[in-house]
């Protein structure tokens, strides 16, 4: 039996472009919401409160990160790499929260509408739109190797829609005078939220269950190591994710009586390093299967 040791490093460099993206949304969220309140636009404060789940998103990330650097210990085995995935699935809730509550105000304003201060809505969209693209390239590096920093940038993402959709409401509301544009740009924000948030959701919840990382087909794997010389059979074989950048494989591989076990591991360990990039893996070779081995589908 083997154990890679090889891990991927919890994603520190992140926590900078953390910082900087936090303040300037947690700075105009502020600015954005008592403009919602006073120009009564409630396109504007359905900006602001993705704004603020924009700010929660990326303080959960950033503490998620901090927290991620801490080593394991007797308790905690694989470290604490594992709460980026609860930080993400608080995120999705929290998207979806807000969400519902944009819809649930768009109907009492379609029974009750009201006037709206559309230029001024506009100004504060736009200056919205600049902060909302900062962010974005802010965080753009991280997105595909976190799945904590991709809820942080899809939070943001969501939010740069909303202001575009803000900006153009504003301005068609200039145009036409038609008020109920600032709820149905609201409403269009809500709506195009909610699927984007179930995928993230979706993804947190996988890996929370020690489902197989997205990216990595289970049977792919196994005629991976099937195709290494010597090997007869793979079994009991066991792929999870401690965090989106470290995943875990275990299995049971059979392999010819005048095979060494040990050259056998050292391939498949450089096999799956160099094709699936799972750095943490246990081998058990073995001359004949394990009994148990007829019960296992994989």
């Amino acid at each position: 039996m083997s154990t890679g040791h090889t891990q991927a490093i919890p994603g520190s460099q992140n926590e900078k472009v953390l910082w900087w993206a936090l303040g300037l949304t947690s700075t105009f969220l502020i600015a954005e919401f008592a403009a919602g309140v006073f120009y009564n636009s409630l396109a504007l404060i359905s900006d602001a409160a993705h704004m603020f789940t924009d700010a929660a998103a990326l303080a959960v990330a950033l503490a998620a990160v901090r927290i991620a650097k801490r080593p394991a210990d007797s308790l905690r085995t694989y470290g604490y790499a594992r709460f980026e995935i609860l930080a993400a699935a608080f995120n999705a809730l929290l998207l979806f929260a807000v969400a519902i509550y944009i819809l649930f105000e768009a109907v009492d304003r379609f029974k009750n509408p009201t006037d709206v201060e559309s230029m001024a809505m506009l100004w504060v969209a736009i200056l919205g739109l600049i902060i909302n693209l900062i962010s974005i390239r802010l965080l753009s590096s991280g997105k595909d190797k976190s799945l904590n920093m991709k809820g942080a940038y899809l939070e943001v993402w969501s939010d740069m829609l909303g202001s575009i959709g803000v900006i153009v409401g504003a301005i068609v509301i200039y145009m036409t005078g038609w008020a109920w544009v600032d709820t149905v740009v609201a409403v269009a924000i809500g709506l195009w939220v909610l699927p984007r948030t179930w995928v993230l959701l979706n993804e947190s919840l996988n890996l929370l269950l020690e489902g197989v990382p997205q990216g990595i087909g289970l049977n792919e794997v196994k005629k991976s190591i099937l195709n290494i010389s010597n090997v007869i059979n793979v079994h009991d074989l066991h792929i999870w994710g401690i965090s989106s950048e470290k995943n875990s494989l275990t299995a049971h591989v059979v392999h010819t009586s005048d095979a060494s076990p040990e050259v056998i591991i050292q391939k498949i360990r450089e096999l799956l390093e160099t094709d699936f990039s799972i750095y943490h893996s246990t081998i058990q070779c073995e001359i004949n299967d394990c009994e148990n081995e007829k019960t296992d589908i994989f």
